[in-house]
């Protein structure tokens, strides 16, 4: 996307604003924003469309370099906010940049018409209207819950939700937030994607957008993915890796085993006391379900790295947690290239990253199931660890590995 400057008035014979310019190829259309600030076009560079002459130590030449400087700020502005929009994969519009510009270099608030405002006043709507029989208080508490839903989302991808950016990869990375995060069933994800769907036509009927991409979505059948769990192998080398002094990475590593050992949720295994432990299980509440009370038997791995953290373990939140991990998995060498897919009815979306950016603290509870199942573990044994009640989203944490794919086959057929 290029990007440059350039003078209101150019030909005349007297001081200009200067404007921010880039193209927007895909609308068609140049997106023009004025900087305030204002130039004669005889200190103006029409070659390299900046100040000229800023050397020297004349206020002149100070002015100059004050303005180049209030340039680059726009500059520096636009290349990390096309930088942001890339990483939650999310199109950046000459709408959006508009409106990020302002609140940066204009200090207004954001638009007061955004998508949460309008669900709350959808939700105002469905609680007041007393004619619709389906409006009972379970499906406006589901509606909250949504409303929740789709906050969590937001932060979890650390990106604005709007409008205009409801389509195709909106609801692909949704799902995938639901199913991954969430741990939602099938029966769940299909309802909320109903609920989601009642208040888009809702917001489209009262005017509150005009996109409609929302109609296009699926009912949800069934769905897969194919995230990274690790080999009991994987795990002791893990465990067993030279990391030197690095303390930082040492407690993340004992952490992140710790996991893969107990089958815990990070937000359980990560608030683990001395009291929690009593004739050689760990008994929790589930942070997740309150109604769930976990009991898994200490083994060799989580007995001795409670012992050696004196049954403190390191505390972090899960987001640095996650960071972290991915540096140590660097550090380790995983950095080769993997492709991961997800299939939601019929379609199926690929993508590529390294090995090492697709471990997060979830990989540990994935790789436990996986792990157990490999060594023939029953289901119900694992789940009275786990905690899960539904198989259906038990079994969607099994990932067999390649080396048991192969010895499968091998003892059928060889």
């Amino acid at each position: 996307m290029n990007f440059s400057f350039r003078l209101k008035y150019p030909n005349k014979d007297a001081k200009s604003l200067i404007f921010f310019t880039a193209s927007f190829k895909d609308e068609g259309k140049t997106f023009v924003y004025s900087t305030g600030e204002k130039i004669h076009p005889k200190d103006w560079d029409f070659k390299n469309k900046r100040p000229a002459n800023l050397s020297g130590r004349k206020k002149d030449a100070e002015l100059r370099r004050s303005i180049d400087t209030q340039l680059s700020r726009y500059s520096n502005f636009f290349i990390e906010l096309i930088s942001r929009y890339k990483t939650i994969n999310e199109k950046l519009t000459i709408e959006m940049a508009k409106e990020e510009f302002n609140i940066e270099f204009k200090k207004v608030s954001k638009n007061t018409n955004d998508f949460f405002r309008v669900y709350e006043l959808f939700l105002k709507d469905k609680r007041e209207d007393k004619s619709d029989q389906a409006n009972t208080q379970t499906t406006i508490n589901r509606y909250e819950y949504n409303k929740k839903l789709l906050k969590d989302f937001q932060e979890h991808k650390s990106f604005k939700l709007r409008f205009n950016t409801i389509d195709k990869n909106f609801y692909n990375a949704f799902i995938s937030y639901c199913v991954e995060v969430k741990e939602h069933s099938a029966n769940t994800l299909s309802r909320n994607v109903g609920l989601f769907k009642t208040f888009m036509n809702w917001a489209f009927s009262n005017k509150y957008t005009y996109n409609n991409k929302f109609r296009e979505f699926k009912n949800i059948k069934r769905f897969k993915t194919d995230e990274i769990a690790l080999t009991k192998k994987q795990v002791d080398e893990i465990y067993e890796f030279d990391l030197g002094d690095n303390e930082k990475l040492i407690k993340i590593r004992d952490l992140f085993v710790f996991g893969c050992c107990s089958g815990m949720r990070f937000s359980n295994y990560s608030r683990v006391k001395k009291n929690d432990v009593v004739d050689g299980f760990i008994n929790v509440i589930d942070a997740k379900d309150k109604s769930k009370s976990l009991s898994i038997p200490l083994n060799k791995y989580s007995k001795e790295i409670l012992e050696k953290y004196e049954y403190k373990l390191p505390k972090i939140s899960n987001q640095k947690f996650n960071d972290y991990l991915k540096e140590l998995f660097e550090k380790m060498g995983y950095n080769q290239i993997i492709k991961k897919t997800m299939r939601y009815g019929n379609d199926i979306v690929e993508t590529e990253s390294t090995f090492s950016d697709r471990i997060s603290s979830h990989t540990a509870r994935r790789s436990f199931i996986t792990i157990m199942k490999n060594e023939g573990v029953p289901d119900k044994v694992i789940m009275s660890y786990t905690g899960h009640k539904s198989i259906e989203v038990f079994n969607n944490y099994y990932r067999p590995n390649q080396e048991h794919r192969i010895n499968f086959m091998e003892s059928v057929w060889n």
